[in-house]
């Protein structure tokens, strides 16, 4: 740390004159700083979460060693494959249809551009294609493994902490796992709805919850439970139904819902995607939205605004989430041994005119 040892730390060989030959690896870098290897990561793609001490003995540390950022890759990550992946367990339908997935490319290539790291998708859809991948990280193709959208049956999660590859997840994981995450407040978004609804005066709020094997999907719908139960209002089954996060599924379960004939005021969504869906049943059956029933949705996707009405939804956001997994994940192939962690972003609602 900077202080007394200051000027011993620049004594050092890490310490370069401007026509000392350029430093080589983030490393380096640290060393000259007096910081560890994520601060300065941290500092190189402006990160949020550095204090300005810290910001300028980095910027400091560069100058005098003349580091060029693009030479990170190396030395950042310990295998030195200078490729993480990017897996999702998800059929390919749905990855290439839903926002949500393209916002997370998007945050974690901002990482790892700077950085020289390529990013590598891969597809977990079935048994076969988990085999096959995890026959390739076995191999040692990529340093360390971004798991999105996994599902509790997932085994590719347990298997790879058992085998000490590094790797995170982007959401709370289904049952105990030793496993650094980052993720969103689910329950307190879903509250943001429901208690939003109410304050509109609707008091008979149905939910199409999402998958009940993914922490999004549980968070969620016990959020939903949560605020009705706080507001002393029943949690009525025959208002709840399920879906998948995807575009047709929030069809079908919109139609099972109305199939009950119980009369309801108020919809919460779990996912903007199925919320585009569940709007579009209304309008076929000459419900009005909000007049009959207001909905809102959950994620703020470009699909929210491309909805009618638009939609008012919770805001998840998802290339800052991205952006912190992935800064988490080269903090762990960087140190295999540091501690487990977990980051939750907190949700905000974004009111328009479903409601």
């Amino acid at each position: 740390m900077p202080g007394s040892g200051g000027a011993a730390r620049y004594n050092d060989p890490m310490a370069r004159s401007p026509d000392s030959p350029r430093a080589q690896t983030i490393k380096e870098i640290a060393a000259v700083a007096g910081v560890s290897k994520s601060t300065v990561s941290r500092v190189l793609n402006d990160t949020p979460g550095v204090s300005p001490k810290a910001r300028e003995l980095v910027r400091s540390a560069i100058a005098q060693t003349g580091y060029v950022p693009n030479r990170a890759a190396r030395s950042l990550v310990t295998r030195a494959t200078g490729s993480i992946g990017l897996v999702v367990s998800e059929a390919h339908g749905r990855i290439f249809s839903d926002p949500f997935f393209a916002s997370m490319v998007r945050g974690a290539t901002q990482v790892v551009r700077p950085l020289g790291i390529h990013l590598v998708l891969m597809l977990a859809e079935d048994q076969r294609a988990r085999d096959q991948l995890l026959d390739y990280l076995r191999h040692g193709h990529v340093d360390g493994v971004l798991f999105v959208s996994t599902h509790a049956a997932d085994p590719l999660p347990r298997t790879l902490v058992a085998e000490r590859l590094p790797a995170v997840l982007s959401a709370r994981p289904v049952g105990r796992l030793p496993i650094s995450y980052v993720d969103v407040d689910s329950v307190a978004g879903a509250g943001l709805a429901v208690d939003h609804l109410l304050d509109r005066g609707r008091r008979r709020i149905a939910t199409i919850a999402g998958p009940q094997d993914m922490a999004a999907g549980q968070d969620r719908l016990r959020g939903y439970a949560e605020a009705l139960e706080a507001a002393g209002l029943p949690v009525a089954e025959e208002l709840v139904a399920y879906g998948d996060f995807d575009r047709g599924s929030g069809a079908r379960a919109m139609e099972q819902l109305l199939s009950r004939g119980v009369r309801f005021d108020g919809l919460f969504v779990a996912s903007d995607l199925m919320a585009l869906d569940a709007l579009a049943v209304l309008r076929e059956h000459s419900l009005r939205v909000p007049e009959d029933v207001a909905v809102v949705g959950f994620d703020d996707s470009v699909a929210a605004t491309q909805a009618r009405p638009a939609l008012t939804t919770v805001r998840q956001p998802v290339e800052e989430m991205a952006k912190a997994l992935t800064l988490t994940l080269l903090d762990r192939i960087g140190d295999p041994d540091a501690p487990i962690t977990s980051r939750v972003f907190p949700p905000k609602l974004v009111v328009r005119a479903s409601t």
